[in-house]
């Protein structure tokens, strides 16, 4: 995939008698595909938090060391890629706030559209908040009770005012010294889940943005944290509060997250995102055969849809690129002339596979262009015969506002291009996108219960306009 940077992933752990800090980083290490830019977690041994943070991967802000000086049995983790904020260590999260006996901390993966009155709610200038992260701890700080009144905690209370305020997209992870809270806003754009985690004193849980991130700290599945939930997790166990109006929960996970975002063995909606992939490439053949020799998919994502497109045509399955499993996702780098040079670090041709050949190179989706034309320059470079590009998703039109970090809609390369324009444009001998209804059908999710504005202007909230993009949004 192509230049498109998506926000972070969250991780939680409650669970007593247990020494949370090196489950935290086992839940984080599964979760950096959701975020490369920095790393942190906060853990209470019950009375205090203690938060360490900093750029870079999981694996280079902790070590054994710096793990081992973490007590507690209540943790959070966050690992981060800027969609609004700059990249720095202070907008590193988890936010802290010293309000209430410990204060509390907060990870958040999303993107928040009504940030200007938000600011004004808070009392700030517009434009001072450093991140949407940061404005959501200064608010809930500001709504802390000086005295909770119903047995009801601080931060409860505080969730409780300050959730109703928020607009977009915010699944959101939080700790004070005692419980575990987890939020998922309600559209649900971004995924969250609750899993079991057995064998501690008492019942232990643990959220996560993906399910595999539990697996990998030993606990069970339970299920998906609904959009416009509210769990509160602690020593009563698990409750479930809804503090949003009903007329505003309408499910609208990001498509994108069975495209590209997800790991492969994700489940979203009840459904596995590998076999998801793979159906939208049987999916693609059937709608856009073309004779070729070798059917190859760029490495991680497109692999899938390649296999499952080679299937159903009948054309052999190959490797025909090699990618360096040492280098990050391209869109990391911040600059067009850094991302063209990760792209050579990143991926290599297999000049003896795809030498003379006609190829079916699939990919899940084009942004500029910029990645694709340079892969597809490589493999011509590497003697390839023909290149066709089908693409697993539809063409990518519009702007997201919802945590996908994306272009303004004049740089997208299919926002005014038709197929057959951009096929030229990347020196490809024929480009064909996945339709939306055949999206659709492969996840096997109805499109309602999806969010797809970015690849049809159709934006289920009311989103900004005065971001370069034409104010003709349909908001459904």
């Amino acid at each position: 995939m192509a230049q498109v940077r998506e926000a972070c992933g969250v991780f939680g752990v409650y669970a007593p008698g247990v020494k949370v800090a090196p489950l935290v980083f086992d839940g984080l290490f599964s979760l950096q595909h959701r975020g490369q830019e920095s790393a942190g977690m906060a853990v209470s041994d019950g009375e205090t938090i203690t938060v360490v943070k900093d750029m870079g991967l999981v694996t280079s802000v902790f070590t054994p060391r710096s793990l081992g000086s973490l007590p507690g049995h209540l943790g959070l983790g966050h690992v981060r890629y800027s969609t609004m904020g700059q990249s720095n260590w202070r907008n590193a999260q988890p936010v802290y706030r010293s309000h209430g006996d410990a204060g509390f901390a907060l990870g958040h993966n999303g993107n928040l559209t009504n940030v200007a009155a938000l600011e004004a709610e808070a009392g700030m200038l517009a434009g001072f908040a450093p991140s949407d992260s940061d404005l959501i701890g200064e608010l809930a700080a500001q709504a802390f009770p000086d005295e909770p009144d119903s047995g009801a905690g601080g931060l409860e209370v505080a969730l409780g005012a300050v959730l109703p305020l928020l607009e977009g997209a915010f699944s959101l992870a939080l700790i004070d010294a005692a419980q575990l809270y987890a939020v998922r806003d309600p559209n649900g754009f971004r995924p969250l889940c609750l899993g079991r985690l057995e064998g501690t004193e008492g019942m232990g849980w643990v959220v996560a943005s993906e399910s595999p991130a539990l697996a990998t700290v030993g606990a069970i599945f339970e299920r998906e944290i609904e959009p416009g939930e509210l769990v509160i997790i602690g020593r009563e166990g698990v409750r479930s509060l809804r503090p949003f109006a009903p007329e505003r929960v309408a499910p609208k996970l990001c498509v994108f997250e069975f495209v590209y975002f997800a790991r492969p063995d994700a489940e979203l909606y009840g459904r596995e995102v590998h076999a998801a992939r793979r159906r939208m490439g049987e999916r693609l053949a059937t709608e856009s055969p073309v004779e070729a020799d070798l059917v190859i998919g760029v490495p991680d994502s497109g692999v899938p849809a390649a296999e499952g497109f080679a299937v159903r045509s009948g054309i052999p399955f190959g490797q025909g690129l090699v990618k360096n499993r040492y280098i990050g996702r391209t869109f990391i780098a911040p600059t067009a002339a850094a991302r063209s040079d990760g792209v050579r670090r990143k991926l290599n041709p297999l000049r003896e596979s795809v030498g003379g050949k006609r190829l079916v190179v699939i990919d899940d989706s084009i942004v500029r262009g910029t990645t694709t034309s340079q892969i597809v320059r490589v493999l011509r470079e590497a003697g390839a015969r023909e290149i066709h590009l089908r693409i697993s998703s539809p063409p990518f039109r519009w702007p997201c506002f919802y945590g996908i970090d994306t272009p303004a809609r004049e740089e997208l390369l299919a926002a005014y291009s038709d197929p057959s324009a951009i096929a030229a444009r990347l020196g490809a001998d024929s480009v064909a996108y996945l339709s939306l209804e055949g999206l659709f059908a492969t996840i096997g999710v109805a499109g309602t219960e999806l969010c797809s504005a970015c690849l049809t202007g159709e934006y289920p909230t009311p989103v900004p306009t005065a971001t370069g993009t034409p104010a003709i949004f349909a908001v459904t």
